[in-house]
């Protein structure tokens, strides 16, 4: 990997971590439709995976006694059983198929959190289990499992503060999921030191910048960040085809 691109793909961890340090859930969003333009799908929907697991488990060492299991069990076992069949799609379709699949996911679903939609299917231990397996499925298959439990809490309605360490348990359990059916990106010792090093700055400037930034502009930030990666992707994918 020559310098320039090192450089972009530590720019573009850096961005991701920021943003999920701000509301509990978003490095996906952002990065993936970065990450599988620049390594490629499967690469970078691995990197995803594991960037995002290892943020979610730092969050969630100070909010754990708030994790509520009654709705995250059925969630994240649900999203077991959908996990294979997304890592299964992921190895099948070609680039620009993928491509495409993969910015369609992102961008469908971020229209859906910013409508607020409210889906009387998402509520209660029968929503829980359908967010899950829906969340399950885009993770392993897109890196982007974040969406469909933001649904679910919204119907749930629940608070911001509430959401997000029950967000970063969801993203331990099923990012270590993903990460075993998807496997490890074959990253050099130097590219995995400038993405550790790009994941803990991107912590420190996402608090920092959190702490000064009101709620709702971050959650605008990150979807508006996630929708143009969203279009970006899909425009490549059809662009290849």
């Amino acid at each position: 990997m020559t310098a320039p691109i090192l450089l972009l793909l530590s720019g573009i961890v850096l961005l991701g971590a920021s943003v999920q340090w701000l509301t509990g859930m978003g490095f996906a969003l952002v990065a993936v439709p970065a990450l599988i333009l620049l390594l490629g799908p499967a690469e970078g929907v691995a990197l995803a995976n594991c960037a995002a697991g290892a943020i979610s488990v730092v969050g969630l060492a100070g909010g754990w006694r708030r994790v509520r299991p009654a709705a995250m069990v059925p969630l994240c076992a649900a999203a077991a059983c959908t996990v294979p069949a997304g890592t299964w799609l992921t190895h099948r379709l070609p680039p620009p198929a993928l491509l495409l699949t993969m910015g369609a996911l992102v961008t469908a679903a971020v229209l859906l959190v910013m409508r607020g939609a409210r889906v009387p299917v998402l509520r209660g231990r029968a929503g829980a289990l359908t967010a899950g397996a829906v969340g399950g499925f885009m993770n392993s298959a897109a890196g982007v499992g974040g969406p469909p439990v933001s649904l679910y809490a919204l119907n749930a309605g629940w608070t911001v503060r509430e959401f997000v360490p029950n967000a970063q348990f969801y993203g331990v359990i099923v990012n270590a999921f993903s990460v075993t059916a998807n496997g490890v990106p074959g990253l050099s010792a130097a590219e995995w030191a400038a993405v550790g090093g790009a994941m803990v700055a991107g912590g420190v400037l996402g608090r920092a910048v959190g702490d000064r930034m009101p709620d709702h502009q971050a959650r605008r930030l990150v979807l508006l960040l996630a929708l143009t990666g969203g279009v970006t992707a899909v425009t490549k994918g059809v662009w290849t085809l």
